[in-house]
């Protein structure tokens, strides 16, 4: 696909997710960086974005937002990166993208704000208890060395993203498999591109404020 491919971002957001993937499917891409605030809630981003938050993709005329999406997209409009499993083994794959967008994103951000679901009412929230999510997390590198088996995929991105986050401010707890496979996938040639073309776009940001 030769369609055109933007990236609306902002380097100190969830927009790093993105940044990392597109540097692993490793076609070319437009970038727009947008201020928290006025330039996020603009109508010409919200005709992008209705909730007026990065990241986003536009891919010729193709939109896609949040994260775990723009991951599943890119990994479904650029196969050959090989960042999806073919259809009949994406049981892991669809499991650890949508656990991570679903209860580990609710568990960690509750837990950043001060928030405890009591037992008696983890029931009612679809992310249940915090250590049935961190034991179930967990529960991903017990048996093979990526989420989805035995290849890195997209779900690797979007996982080993929620990781970095939680063990550098706190909100995922500091097991050694977690360590262990941050670890691993930090020395990945696209994840220390995309880290170090986020860091130069902060610098700028900080330097014109």
């Amino acid at each position: 696909m030769m369609s055109e491919l933007t990236f609306y971002t902002n380097p100190m957001s969830r927009g790093r997710i993105i940044r990392w993937m597109l540097e692993e499917v490793g076609v070319p891409y437009t970038t727009e960086i947008l201020g928290f605030g006025e330039q996020m809630k603009t109508s010409a981003y919200r005709a992008i974005n209705p909730m007026g938050k990065v990241p986003a993709i536009k891919h010729g005329d193709t939109v896609v937002t949040e994260c775990a999406a723009i991951c599943a997209y890119l990994a479904d409009a650029f196969p050959g990166a090989d960042l999806a499993p073919p259809l009949k083994h994406r049981g892991l794959y669809y499991r650890w993208l949508f656990f991570a967008a679903g209860p580990l994103e609710m568990a960690v951000t509750m837990k950043a704000m001060g928030f405890e679901i009591s037992l008696e009412k983890s029931r009612m929230a679809g992310c249940g208890a915090y250590a049935d999510v961190m034991k179930t997390l967990e529960h991903a590198f017990s048996e093979n060395p990526y989420v989805a088996g035995e290849h890195f995929t997209a779900a690797d991105v979007y996982v080993a993203s929620h990781i970095s986050w939680g063990l550098q401010f706190g909100t995922i707890e500091k097991r050694q498999h977690f360590v262990d496979y941050l670890g691993k996938m930090s020395e990945r040639p696209a994840y220390k591109r995309a880290h170090q073309i986020d860091e130069e776009a902060t610098k700028k940001l900080q330097a014109a404020s």
